[in-house]
Parts: structure tokens; sequence; C-alpha cells
């Protein structure tokens, strides 16, 4: 007999304990009854609430029809509302007998948001849990051609998606709320080193005419190869990450005060081919003799030194060629959940892809890469620089200053970006055109070098938010490094005589 309870108890201690799906029946009624007595109770929760947030099916037919009704501009009662609802049995008490008691029962309007709430982060919570489930089955019984890291992705999405719905922020406001947004941004960027409100890029030209990286923007570096444009973008990033500080905040979370976190989708280079060009930048020793070991003792030291410093800095990098831009996002969404995130790169634009099979439309797929990095960029709120090849029409032309027209597949690029720079050095152009020493076009062609020699150009061709123009930049090529011009290199304009 003893072994038989032992067997029992076992059993009994093997099989889960069941527990039902988080609901509060009580709260749904109780709002539900404050909008049939008066109506002005629905849009207290109309903008965050939706039918399929209660957990009754009943209850989500009334809410439903309640809708229905009241967006129709009619009232919506126990009275109106029954002939929708048909009138089946619920135990002993009709659909409009039910009404009417939801209607006597009714608390007050001034309480109908906070049942709302309730409502609605319990079907958050109910999401949270189906989730869950469709991770443990799928991970049970996956296909043959879904991979372990598609289903975290999908995962993370979903969870990504959830947590972002689930703010009861939308809506309109009022313009004193956003007028007190805009005072705390300039009240921040007064504070900010540089007096920017947004990132500094580290180079002051182009802060001034940018006034910083700003959040939520798509900016577009584009260029021919060999003009600079992963440097630029290097050195950017660089500048930004060195400089980051963050206080913490009541609620215990990190706040950027100055510089930032930089995610980094490197989707040519390798992260030690990316390191390796920082190093360069930093400590002044040329990448090529960093790479072949052919350095003096001094230039060993300076790379140490230079990396020591960078050990710390906040720079993170995904290495991960021809991804798509769903992982993209995904990625971005959780660099930003578990280490923070306040400038987001991709080099470059070209090679990420979308959901299109091969061989289809290449510029409809480059339209849904550049339309979902806009609004990963307004998701995440945060300033995502992509770099973008040109065509070679502009090879053909005699000034090879980029345009507008000259972005591949340009239409949606130059459609959706708030900013799109060029990169641009006639160094190298002029380079290539070198005469025969000693002739007279040979002096003419080493004084024009001479002018050029070390400088480039980005030419801002749109933006959203200020003028277009030119900033000048000084160029070192064998460190790679793009630097403020030195003043007496800015010309001024020139008086009239």
């Amino acid at each position: 007999m003893a072994s038989a309870n032992a067997l029992i108890a076992r059993i009994d201690a093997a099989v889960p304990e069941y527990r039902a799906s988080p609901s509060n029946i009580d709260a749904e009624q109780a709002l539900l009854g404050a909008i049939l007595v008066n109506n002005d109770a629905y849009y207290r929760v109309s903008d965050f609430l939706e039918a399929g947030h209660f957990f009754e099916d009943l209850h989500r037919r009334i809410y439903e029809v309640g809708t229905s009704l009241i967006k129709a501009g009619k009232v919506a009662t126990p009275i109106t509302m029954k002939t929708f609802l048909g009138d089946q049995d619920l135990g002993g008490v009709t659909v409009s007998q039910y009404l009417a008691r939801l209607a006597a029962e009714a608390t007050t309007v001034i309480n109908a948001e906070d049942y709302g709430r309730t409502v609605y982060d319990l079907a958050i919570r109910r999401n949270l849990i189906g989730i869950g489930e469709d991770l443990v089955n799928v991970a049970y019984d996956a296909p043959v051609e879904t991979s372990p890291r598609d289903q975290i992705e999908e995962a993370e999405r979903r969870l990504y998606e959830l947590a972002e719905t689930g703010r009861y922020d939308g809506g309109f406001q009022r313009f004193s709320e956003a007028l007190t947004h805009a005072i705390d941004m300039a009240a921040a960027a007064y504070k900010r080193e540089g007096k920017l409100s947004g990132v500094s890029t580290g180079l002051v030209d182009m802060d001034r005419t940018l006034g910083g990286l700003q959040a939520s923007d798509l900016v577009i570096l584009a260029g021919r190869p060999a003009m600079g444009k992963t440097s630029l973008v290097t050195n950017i990033a660089f500048n930004i990450a060195k400089v980051y500080e963050a206080e913490k905040q009541p609620d215990g979370t990190m706040k950027t005060i100055n510089g930032g976190i930089v995610g980094f989708f490197s989707l040519e280079m390798s992260a030690e081919q990316l390191a390796t060009r920082i190093i360069a930048e930093q400590s002044g020793v040329p990448s090529y003799k960093i790479r072949r070991g052919d350095m003096r003792e001094d230039d060993f030291y300076k790379i140490t030194e230079a990396a020591r410093e960078m050990q710390s800095i906040p720079f993170y990098i995904d290495q991960t060629g021809g991804i798509s831009i769903a992982q993209l996002a995904a990625r971005a969404r959780r660099l930003k959940r578990q280490r923070g995130l306040d400038v987001l790169i991709v080099d470059y634009l070209q090679l990420l892809s979308g959901s299109a099979k091969k061989g289809e439309n290449r510029v409809q797929e480059l339209t849904e890469i550049t339309t979902g990095l806009k609004a990963l960029a307004k998701e995440l709120a945060v300033p995502v620089i992509a770099l973008s090849q040109l065509s070679r029409q502009v090879e053909s032309r005699d000034d090879k200053r980029p345009q507008l027209s000259d972005l591949r597949e340009s239409g949606s690029i130059e459609q959706d970006a708030d900013v799109v720079m060029f990169v641009y050095r006639e160094e190298y152009y002029l380079k290539n055109k070198e005469p025969k020493p000693g002739t007279e076009e040979y002096f003419k062609w080493q004084a024009e070098m001479d002018q050029v020699h070390g400088k480039a150009e980005v030419i801002i061709g749109k933006q959203r938010h200020g003028p277009t123009g030119t900033i000048q930049l000084a160029f070192q090529a064998d460190i790679t490094r793009f630097t403020n011009l030195a003043e007496e290199d800015k010309l001024p304009e020139r008086m009239g005589d």
C-alpha cells in the first residue's frame, strides 16, 4: 500500500499544475459598464485598447460593436447594442440582461483608463506566453530549412514588436508638450560639447552644416570606389565612441550626454580590417606597415598605446556578410536593448538583401531596404548612416563631382534619405592624369596637385533640416584619416576689387 501511495505521489508531482492565462474579468466588466453608461469613457482607452485585448469572447464582441456605433456618431447603450449581439443564453442570463447588469454595476468614467490599462497589460502578458509557447513548439518541430538563428531572430522581432506596442503614449499631444520637448532638446544642445542638437561627428565644418547627426535620420554617404567612404564613416564612428559619456537616470537606466554608443555593420570588410584602419588612424602608423609588420620599435609602441586607449570605447562591429534588412533590424534592436545604441552605421547599402527572391526587381528590393532603414532609424530613435555606391556615369563626365542622379537605383535612396552626402577627392582623379615630366603641362599639373593635395570634399546634395553645399576636409591617405582642414587652408571669400 505504501509503495502504491508513493507511486501516486510521484505521478502527481510529475503532472504539471494547470495555469490559467492571466486575465481580469472584473476589470473588463467595469470598463465596458463605464462605456455603456457614458460613451466618453471609450475615448479614454480607444488610443491603445482594441477588441482583441479582451480575454472574454463576449466582451470582445461588446467592445467591437460599441466601437463601431461610437465611431459612426451613434450612442452605444444596452438598448442600441442588443440587436447587434443576438440573444443567446449565458447560463441563465440573456445578452440583454448581461448588458443591463454591466451598466447597472458600472464605475465612474474617471477609472476607465486604469481599467483599460489593466486589460491591455494582461493581453500583452498573454501574447508573451504565446510567443514563448511558439518558441518551444518550433524548436521541437522545426522544418529542415529553418535554422535556429532564424528562429531566434523571429522571436526577437516579435518580442521587440510587443515591447514597442506596449506603450500608452500614442495619438495627439498638446502643442505645449511638443514645445517642452523642443526646449529640452535646445537645452541639451546648449550643454553638449559643440552646442549641437545632434551627435557630433568630430568634424567641425560637418557639424556646423548638419547640426550633428540627428536622431531618427537616415543619412546616405555615397561615393565612387577609392574616394574614402568607409574611411570617413569609420573616422566619424570612432570620434563619436571615444568621447562617450553617460549619466545614470532615477529609473536606473543610462542616458548618453556626450558622444554615443556605435553599432557598425561591416558587410564588406572584416572586423580585423576595420580595427587595423582605426589603429592606423589613431596611431599615425600606416595600415600597410601594420599588415606587413614593417615597423620600428617606436611605431609598435604607438599602435599598442592606441589599442590600449581604444579597449574601453563602446564601438560594436557586426561583420556578417550578405544579411537581409530584417536580420539587420533584429540585430540592431538586440544591441540597443542589451548595450544601448546612439548611432548605427551600415557599410554598405548594396550588400544588404531584401525579402525578394533572387532574380526579382533590384530597384524594388533596394526600395524595401532604404524604407526599412528609415523605419529602423525612427523606431530606435537613432541616426542611421548607410554607405552607398555610385554609378559609373560619374567617370564619363569632365567634372567628376557626384550628383543625386548618380546614386545607383537612386529613386528610393534619394526619397527616403534625410541627408545625402558625397565624398569626392580631386587629387585621386588628377593623379591619374600626370603628363610627361619636364613639359609645360607637367608644371601646370604639379601646381594643381599642390593645390588639392591632402584635401577632400564632402558635398551635401540633400538635407531636410538645413542647407546643401560643400564641406572641405583634410585627408591623410596613408593612414586613411579625415580631419578638420587647418584654418590657413580655408580660403576666405574674395572681396570685390
